[in-house]
């Protein structure tokens, strides 16, 4: 069994139901945001990562890490928190998958949120983030929001290298470039629906491209909300996989004909390396 360990006691991994140690008392969790953080061999980011959560304005969360089987210091350090903040729960595989799919998909089955959120381990939120997007997707009667966000140094230095992505992103402008900023997302659950994770390179972007296939169109709040911290071995620092990931999601598993995907490859190339010089 996997638990899910929190201040006062631990989570079952099927109901996620609350269990006291001292009896077998329990309530559900309801929380409106699921923040949801696969982690793997992130000792030296996921405290930072964690504490950036722990700062939001906004405080109706529950944050989901689930560890990808690591073997350094990785669960040691959820854990403490876990102990710290009962809004935080710690879920662990059984052996590592090799990717985010798997850990993303494990934590959004277990979440109870009627909004969902991802962070990875190595990135960093800003104070307002949720305060600001949830009421924008609130207000707005939106499905899915996303930001701007600020690039920084594997060591969490801030240098003002903006991204600024497209107001409205639908699936036929998402064909073209990755304009949905993974780290500043949040969509409903509704809208999400049983949309998951596939196990393939880039699946972040097949993720978004399947969810607005359904006709969910993603709405940018336009002030930078996030960092992403650009780490030297990181599988979006190796260009030609990426090319070689944005390929085999439009042609093989979105069924894009072979002009278009060659179209949208030169739109992808040209943007992707406008973001990559700032």
């Amino acid at each position: 069994m996997r638990l899910c360990i929190g201040r006062h006691g631990f989570y079952d991994k099927f109901s996620l139901l609350f269990y006291d140690k001292e009896r077998v008392a329990c309530k559900r969790i309801s929380m409106i945001v699921s923040i949801i953080t696969p982690c793997y061999r992130a000792e030296l980011t996921i405290g930072q990562t964690i504490e950036s959560v722990i700062g939001q304005t906004f405080a109706d969360w529950e944050m989901i890490i689930v560890d990808d089987a690591s073997d350094d210091g990785s669960a040691r350090i959820i854990k403490e928190y876990c102990q710290k903040d009962d809004r935080i729960k710690y879920l662990r595989m059984n052996q590592p998958s090799g990717s985010p799919s798997m850990p993303r998909n494990f934590g959004i089955e277990h979440s109870r949120g009627e909004l969902i959120a991802f962070l990875d381990a190595d990135d960093v939120w800003l104070p307002d983030k949720l305060e600001k997007q949830v009421a924008f997707l609130k207000n707005n009667h939106y499905d899915l929001v996303y930001s701007y966000y600020e690039k920084m140094s594997w060591d969490g230095k801030r240098n003002e290298r903006v991204i600024r992505t497209s107001d409205v992103t639908t699936y036929r402008s998402l064909l073209q470039s990755n304009t949905i900023p993974f780290l500043t997302s949040v969509i409903r659950r509704d809208a999400l629906g049983d949309t998951r994770f596939k196990q393939i390179p880039q699946e972040d972007y097949c993720f978004w491209l399947d969810v607005l296939k359904k006709g969910v169109v993603a709405h940018n709040y336009r002030e930078v909300l996030a960092l992403y911290r650009e780490m030297k071995d990181s599988r979006s620092s190796n260009k030609f996989y990426m090319f070689k990931g944005y390929w085999d999601v439009i042609r093989n598993h979105h069924r894009i004909g072979l002009l278009q995907c060659c179209y949208y490859m030169m739109t992808y190339s040209i943007k992707g390396f406008l973001k990559y010089i700032k």
